[in-house]
């Protein structure tokens, strides 16, 4: 039996083989799964404009606003017409807003004599001992009172006389009717204007070249004959913004004179009434 004396070998002194790194491939950041993005969240401000724009108006919306427009411009239109009636005064003078301020008291005076007056009457009748005389004695002067503010019966007493000369023909009827609505304002019991008896339905209206009472045309120079209190008549007139001051500014000359008498003869025919008759038995 043969014996193998070959030594065996002896491990490397280094120690054994190792092998050889393998190159890593580099590192690549792995991205994040794609999340869903949330919207931006809007502020109150843009809330506030996302809701009032584009405007959301309902047809019962849109008739009320309309309505309230409608009602704001009449209110601001009367506001205005206010304004402008009353600008005269606010630029009359101390002296003549005492004027009309006394015109204002001799009114309310006048309208306290004829309450005082139909109160004597009541009591005349109650305390009379002929009721009967009593009553027929008033009854005439009623009559004769009624007949003056009717034209039927001619009248006299103080008063002024009012002349307007037209020279332009630019005095129209309304201007005239102002003024005889002014001249009643301030205590005017008859009037007559060229001849004409104005009374509670006399009506004016404008004719060629001139103006229509009742039908009757008159011409330039219209005169008034008016029998009331002279200082309560004229003074109405000249107030800032009146008769006086209107038809000037219509290049018309105003002249009013004062009287102690004047006489007012122009009459009216007493009309009957077709329907109303007396309730008194």
């Amino acid at each position: 039996m043969s014996t193998d004396n070959t030594p065996p070998e002896e491990p490397d002194a280094s120690g054994p083989s190792k092998p050889e790194p393998q190159p890593q491939p580099s590192a690549q950041p792995v991205p994040p799964a794609a999340q869903p993005q949330e919207p931006p969240q809007e502020t109150g401000r843009q809330r506030l404009a996302a809701g009032l724009w584009p405007p959301r108006f309902s047809r019962a919306q849109l008739i009320v606003a309309l309505l309230l427009f409608v009602l704001g411009l009449g209110l601001a239109i009367q506001v205005r017409s206010n304004s402008d009636s009353s600008a005269p005064l606010r630029g009359a003078r101390q002296e003549d807003l005492v004027r009309i301020l006394d015109e204002l008291d001799g009114r309310t005076q006048r309208l306290e004599d004829e309450k005082q007056r139909l109160d004597d009457q009541r009591k005349e009748l109650q305390s009379s001992s002929n009721q009967a005389e009593e009553a027929r004695r008033q009854t005439v002067e009623k009559e004769r009172q009624l007949g003056i503010l009717a034209g039927t019966v001619a009248a006299q007493g103080p008063g002024i006389t009012l002349r307007i000369t037209d020279a332009k023909g630019q005095v129209r009827s309304d201007q005239l009717l102002d003024t005889l609505q002014e001249l009643r304002a301030a205590g005017a019991e008859a009037i007559q204007i060229n001849g004409v008896r104005v009374v509670a339905g006399s009506y004016f209206s404008d004719e060629g070249g001139g103006v229509g009472i009742d039908g009757k045309k008159i011409t330039q120079p219209y005169e008034f004959k008016v029998i009331g209190k002279p200082q309560d008549l004229e003074p109405a007139l000249n107030i800032p913004g009146g008769v006086v001051q209107t038809m000037e500014k219509e290049q018309a000359t105003v002249a009013v004179t004062r009287s102690a008498k004047i006489v007012v003869d122009a009459l009216r025919a007493a009309k009957q009434p077709d329907y109303a008759r007396s309730s008194s038995p």
